[in-house]
């Protein structure tokens, strides 16, 4: 087991063990919120993991007691000093998202607490979503004057249809892990106690496996359910970087930050 890039960003850890990639992400105190840096870097590991033979199977996850959050909007102000624009994040969260997803070994993605935002399109792209009973996904973005990204919207249309898609998307409220699994978006739901032992089951035995079947598999169950995915990406890129100039995001970003409620323009 072993970490071959120690220079990479906080924001996570790469162990290639075995054959086995684990990828996960390391600011738990931030409920893994992820950053410019981190969405660049971690998508460089997902490519560079598909060239490389000895990896067999990704497993995705986030450090403590959630997945991950979606950006970490308290990064911004240093971000754009750095001159990283919102059509670079935009790119940065579509090129991990199409990573994971064109990879051509399995990605199992293992969620606790909260998968919100990106977080959402980060999971669903997986192949296998294993999820804890106290798990939840979250499409946030209207709540602070944006529109879901990464794939997200698509994403949960394709596995459970447009009504709940636009129910997430438009309200903006939880979908437990139990109705995420009713709804398929998740593999399985299991006790706290239990979601370890299955995520290393499933790795193990896809591990074991044809990896050339099992990329052929991959493809064609994502060309059956995921044609729509780039278009989805291109509308989103398109309509996020607008957004994210708008002054309801940016009071929508001061409220949040501030918890309070945002009050937004006519």
């Amino acid at each position: 087991m072993s970490n071959p890039d120690s220079n990479r960003p906080a924001g996570f850890s790469a162990i290639h063990d075995g054959k086995i990639l684990r990828l996960t992400l390391t600011k738990p105190k931030r409920k893994n919120a992820i950053d410019y840096d981190t969405m660049v870097a971690l998508g460089d590991a997902v490519l560079a993991a598909a060239e490389d033979r000895s990896v067999r199977v990704i497993v995705l996850t986030g450090e403590g007691s959630d997945f991950c959050t979606g950006a970490d909007l308290s990064t911004g102000p240093e971000e754009a000093a750095r001159g990283i624009t919102s059509d670079m994040v935009m790119d940065a969260a579509n090129r991990l998202v199409k990573g994971i997803v064109d990879a051509p070994v399995p990605v199992i993605a293992r969620i606790k607490g909260a998968a919100a935002g990106v977080g959402v399109g980060m999971a669903l792209a997986a192949d296998l979503v294993y999820a804890s009973a106290d798990s939840y996904l979250l499409l946030a973005f209207i709540n602070i004057g944006l529109m879901p990204d990464g794939g997200a919207a698509a994403m949960i249309a394709a596995a459970a249809g447009r009504p709940l898609a636009a129910e997430m998307a438009l309200l903006g409220e939880r979908l437990p892990a139990p109705a995420a699994a009713q709804a398929g978006l998740f593999t399985a739901v299991v006790g706290d106690d239990e979601l370890d032992a299955k995520v290393e089951a499933a790795a193990a035995k896809i591990a074991a496996g044809p990896r050339r079947a099992l990329e052929l598999t991959k493809k064609a169950l994502n060309a059956a359910t995921l044609g729509a995915l780039d278009a989805a990406l291109a509308a989103e890129k398109a309509g996020q970087s607008e957004l994210l100039q708008s002054p309801d995001f940016i009071e929508g970003a001061t409220a949040m930050l501030t918890k309070r409620k945002p009050v937004f323009q006519d």
